[in-house]
């Protein structure tokens, strides 16, 4: 399951957002490297399945809190468009964050 903050839902033209700027957040579940589901949560402590990865946009935002949980966190310096985050996230092109 992988984590994004996002702008909007997907099907609004929803982008990769700032920690500070999440409108709503965007669980995703990928099998043989394909999309299977997408559940939009606003409040991401309300889903209780377990979340693989975080990805941000920006190494810069406040990570502590996924870190605290154990969540890794990816960041894409460069993509913003949903299927770019997801593209990138499987020919592993982003970037981890540590401490």
């Amino acid at each position: 399951m992988i984590l994004l903050p996002l702008t909007a839902k997907v099907e609004d033209n929803g982008e990769l957002a700032n920690l500070d700027k999440v409108a709503i957040w965007g669980f995703v579940s990928l099998e043989d490297g394909k999309v299977q589901k997408i559940d939009y949560l606003e409040d991401r402590t309300k889903f209780s399945a377990w979340i693989d990865v975080v990805v941000v946009a920006s190494k810069g935002d406040y990570v502590w809190p996924f870190m605290e949980e154990s969540i890794p966190v990816l960041e894409a310096p460069v993509q913003r468009d949903f299927e770019d985050v997801i593209e990138a996230f499987l020919f592993k092109e982003l970037y981890e964050v540590t401490s």
